[in-house]
C-alpha cells in the first residue's frame, strides 16, 4: 500500500460537478425533500433485519433437523449482506437520517455482522471513495496475489484460472473480517495515523474491538452450543451464512468497479491525477441493472455506484431519481456515465475482465 496519497486536479474546465451539484440539490429543493432516508428506508432495515435474526432466533428456540438449520442459515446470509448494504452503508455515510445518534447507531450494526466501525470507515470512506480505482491506495483492488484486479497488479501463472476459482473465494470476506481483517487493518491504519473524522485514541479502538469481536464470538458461536446445539453444526451454520453474506456482498462490490469499461489510473511523477475527483469517479465506476425493482431494493442502490460515489451524503433510496440528473449532465460534458443494463450483463463483464486480467500481461486487453 501507497503510503503517499495522490492529489486530484483542482480545475474543472467543464465545471462537470458545479453544475451537477446545482442541479441535484435543486431537485431536493424543489421536491421539498431531505437528502437522507426516509419510511421506505426504516421499512426496508424492519425487513431485513427480521430476516437476518429471525432465523437466528429460530434455531435457538425450536429442535430442527441439520438440513434446515443450514437453510435457516443461508437465509441469514441473505438478510446479513442486506442490512449491510442498505442500514449500515447509510448510517456510516451519515446518510440514514439527519440525526448524528442515528446514523451513528445504524452504523454501529456492523459489530453485528462482524465488522468493525473505525476500520470500515477509513477503508471505504476514506481509501475507496476519495481513491477509488488507484492501485496502491484503494484497498478494494488489493487481494494479495490470489486475484490479479488490475493491469498493474503482479502476474503469476495461476491467475489464468482466475475467473474459474475467485467466484469461490469471493465468498470468504465476512468469514475474513470475523476472523483475521479487523486486527490487520487496525494496526495499519492506527500505524498510518489514518481516521474518519476526529481521530480516535487508539487505546479505546483497540478494546472496542477486542470486546466487540468476544460479544460477537459469544452471541453468533458460544451461546448456540451453550443451549444444545452440536458443535459442528453451529461451526458449519456459522459458515454457511458467512459464505453466502461474502458471496453476494463480494460480487456487489466487483461489479462496480472491477469491469473491462472502468479504468485504474495512476498519478504522475508528481502524485498527481488528471481529472478532478467528481469526474475521476466516473471513470473508475459503472452502474448495473438500474432499471431492476428488486436489484436496486436488495442491494441498497449499490448498483447506482456512480450516484452513490459522486453523493455518498444523499441516501440511496433517492439513487434512483437523481441518476437521469447525473447521465444527462454528464453526457453534456461529453464524459463517460457507465452501465450495464441488466446484472447478468455486469456479471457477465466482470469475469471475463478477469479472464483478460489473468492472461500474460503481453497478452492483456
Amino acid at each position: 500500500m501507497n503510503n503517499t496519497a495522490p492529489t486530484f486536479a483542482r480545475q474543472d474546465n467543464l465545471k462537470f460537478f458545479r453544475t451537477l451539484n446545482s442541479r441535484v440539490n435543486n431537485y431536493f429543493k424543489e421536491n421539498n425533500i431531505q437528502k437522507t432516508g426516509n419510511w421506505k428506508l426504516h421499512l426496508k432495515a424492519v425487513i431485513l433485519f427480521a430476516v437476518f435474526l429471525t432465523p437466528y432466533f429460530l434455531i435457538l428456540t425450536l429442535g430442527m433437523p441439520f438440513w434446515l438449520m443450514l437453510l435457516l442459515s443461508i437465509v441469514m446470509g441473505v438478510g446479513m449482506a442486506g442490512v449491510g448494504m442498505n442500514v449500515m452503508h447509510d448510517g456510516n455515510h451519515g446518510s440514514y437520517s439527519n440525526k448524528s445518534w442515528i446514523n451513528k447507531f445504524m452504523g454501529g450494526t456492523i459489530y453485528v455482522l462482524a465488522g468493525n466501525v473505525y476500520n470500515w470507515q477509513v477503508q471505504h470512506n476514506v481509501l475507496h471513495h476519495t481513491y477509488t480505482n488507484i492501485p496502491g491506495h484503494d484497498e478494494d483492488l488489493d487481494a494479495g496475489r490470489i486475484i490479479r484486479f488490475t493491469e498493474h497488479a503482479e502476474w503469476h501463472r495461476f491467475h489464468r484460472f482466475q475467473h474459474y476459482y475467485s467466484v469461490f473465494l469471493y465468498g470468504l470476506l465476512t468469514f475474513n473480517w470475523a476472523l483475521t481483517t479487523d486486527f490487520k487493518q487496525m494496526r495499519n491504519y492506527l500505524k498510518r495515523k489514518l481516521s474518519y473524522g476526529e481521530p480516535k485514541n487508539p487505546k479505546i479502538l483497540w478494546t472496542t474491538l477486542i470486546i466487540t469481536k468476544l460479544i460477537y464470538v459469544s452471541i453468533w458461536i458460544v451461546l448456540p452450543m451453550v443451549i444444545g446445539i452440536t458443535w459442528w453444526k453451529v461451526l458449519i451454520g456459522f459458515f454457511a451464512m458467512h459464505y453466502t453474506a461474502g458471496l453476494i456482498l463480494s460480487i456487489v462490490f466487483q461489479l462496480a468497479h472491477v469491469v473491462d469499461h472502468t479504468t485504474n489510473p495512476t498519478p504522475n511523477d508528481l502524485g498527481e491525477m488528471d481529472n478532478t475527483w467528481a469526474i475521476h469517479q466516473l471513470y473508475t465506476t459503472t452502474n448495473f441493472a438500474p432499471k431492476n425493482a428488486i436489484v436496486n431494493w436488495y442491494t441498497g442502490g449499490l448498483n447506482h455506484q456512480i450516484e452513490h460515489h459522486i453523493f455518498p451524503n444523499i441516501s440511496h433510496i433517492h439513487y434512483g431519481k437523481i441518476a437521469k440528473i447525473v447521465k444527462e449532465t454528464a453526457k453534456e460534458c461529453n464524459l463517460p456515465y457507465y452501465e450495464y443494463k441488466t446484472m447478468r450483463s455486469a456479471v457477465i463483464a466482470h469475469f471475463k475482465h478477469l479472464r483478460d486480467l489473468g492472461m500474460k500481461p503481453e497478452l492483456s486487453v
